[in-house]
C-alpha cells in the first residue's frame, strides 16, 4: 500500500489538504474574474464616451481630434489586454475547479482500495494546479501592463491641465 493511502485510511481529513488550496485559488481565481469584467466594462464605456467624443469633435472641427483618437486607441488596447486576463483567469478558475474534482476523485477510488489510477490522477491534479496557477501569474501581468496604461492616460491628462492645453 502507498504511504499517502495509508494516511487517507487513518485520517479522512487528510483528504481536505489536497483540496482546501485549489478550493481557495478558485475563490481567488473568481474574484479576478469579477474585478477584471468590471474594469473590461468600465473600459468599453470610456470607449464608447471617446466614439462620441470624436463624432462631436469631427462635426465641429474641433482640433482634439487627434488626442480624442490616441485615447481611443490607448483604450482599445486597455480592452484587449483585460479580455486576454479575463481569460486567464477564467482558465485558472477551470484548472482549479478540475484539480479539486481530480483529488477528489482520486480520493474516493483509494478510499475504496483502487490504486491503479493513482500516479496519473496525482499527476493530473499536479498539472492542473501548475496550469491554473500559471494562468494567475499571466492575467496579473497583463492587468499590470493594462494598469500602466491608465496611469499614463491620466499622466498625459495632469500635463495638459498644467500646460492649459485642455
Amino acid at each position: 500500500m502507498i504511504a499517502g493511502a495509508a494516511q487517507i485510511e487513518s485520517n479522512p481529513f487528510v483528504v481536505l489538504t489536497f483540496i482546501v488550496a485549489p478550493a481557495i485559488l478558485t475563490n481567488a481565481s473568481a474574484l479576478m474574474v469579477l474585478s477584471t469584467s468590471n474594469r473590461f466594462a468600465r473600459a468599453i464605456d470610456r470607449a464608447r464616451e471617446l466614439s462620441r467624443q470624436i463624432e462631436e469633435a469631427i462635426r465641429e472641427s474641433n482640433t482634439e481630434y487627434e488626442r480624442l483618437h490616441t485615447e481611443l486607441l490607448i483604450t482599445e488596447n486597455r480592452a484587449v489586454l483585460l479580455l486576454r486576463a479575463t481569460r486567464s483567469f477564467y482558465f485558472s478558475l477551470g484548472a482549479f475547479a478540475f484539480a479539486v474534482f481530480v483529488s477528489l476523485f482520486g480520493a474516493g477510488l483509494v478510499s475504496m482500495g483502487y490504486h491503479a489510477f493513482d500516479r496519473l490522477l496525482s499527476l493530473s491534479a499536479i498539472a492542473s494546479v501548475f496550469f491554473a496557477v500559471s494562468g494567475l501569474v499571466v492575467g496579473s501581468v497583463l492587468l499590470f501592463y493594462e494598469t500602466r496604461l491608465v496611469v499614463g492616460i491620466l499622466q498625459d491628462r495632469i500635463k495638459r491641465l498644467n500646460t492649459g492645453k485642455i
